[in-house]
């Protein structure tokens, strides 16, 4: 058997593995919620869940709510990657940079974004803008350490030709230094993405702004379990979808990785 056909059996072999675990886990839930394990209150069938998903993408607010919520993650996760990236590049690129910013973004690094919500509150007040700049601000930082570890593993020979050929710092980042760091970086917004994803819900449920994070919240105050799973499986899809385009724009964006 030929390399590329073992390969795409290979494939084959694990997307039919991969199929056959989502309809165990299906199957688990349809006989739970059957057999009267869990209260059917709190725990819908599948088909229910799938006929509150279909109803409110095709005619409810549910469709409403998931652009709402798209476009909120997205935007905050441009402007992560776009800060993440320039203060990455700044610092690993300049030795008085890391001295001074360093410290004060290790300091900020650790606080949680859920921690930070109550300041952004204050500053922002209940609005679409004060959850925007809270995702931003949490998911900025899987990009901001990838690009920073990138530049790090610059190799001195390369730096040594920068040097050789004169390159000022900014032609030594374009030219040099991001593109060497370009795997860690798409990886970090990778991360990044779900990272926004998750802020972005969590600030839609304390500030009480459209989006499947508040679709989500009302259903469960009013004990509407199949909305509030029909909701829960859209946010799983939303990941899974956009983690799979940012993998495919990864492996077509480092094509030139591979031998």
């Amino acid at each position: 058997m030929s390399l590329p056909s073992f390969k795409r059996l290979n494939a084959l072999g694990s997307a039919a593995g991969s199929i056959a675990v989502l309809g165990g886990f299906v199957a688990l839930w349809w006989l739970a919620s059957q057999s009267g394990w869990v209260n059917r209150a709190f725990l819908p069938s599948p088909a229910a869940t799938l006929v509150s998903l279909v109803q409110g993408l095709a005619g409810g607010d549910l469709l409403a709510y998931t652009r709402a919520t798209l476009q909120r993650m997205l935007l905050g996760w441009v402007l992560a990657s776009a800060l993440g990236i320039a203060l990455g590049a700044l610092i690993g690129s300049s030795r008085a940079a890391r001295e001074w910013i360093a410290p004060t973004l290790e300091f900020i690094r650790p606080l949680p974004a859920s921690a930070v919500m109550p300041l952004a509150i204050a500053l922002f007040g209940l609005s679409g803008g004060m959850v925007l700049a809270v995702v931003a601000f949490g998911s900025m930082w899987p990009v901001l350490l990838a690009t920073l570890h990138g530049l790090a593993q610059v190799h001195v020979r390369l730096r040594e030709v920068s040097q050789a050929l004169q390159l000022g710092r900014l032609e030594f980042i374009a030219k040099i230094g991001l593109p060497n760091a370009m795997p860690d970086i798409l990886s970090g917004m990778r991360l990044s993405m779900t990272v926004s994803l998750i802020v972005s819900v969590v600030g839609e449920m304390i500030a009480s702004q459209a989006g499947l994070g508040q679709a989500i919240l009302l259903a469960a105050r009013s004990f509407q379990a199949s909305e509030l799973f029909a909701g829960i499986v859209l946010l799983g899809a939303i990941g899974f979808a956009s983690n799979a385009a940012l993998a495919l724009a990864e492996r077509r964006l480092l094509r030139w990785q591979r031998p």
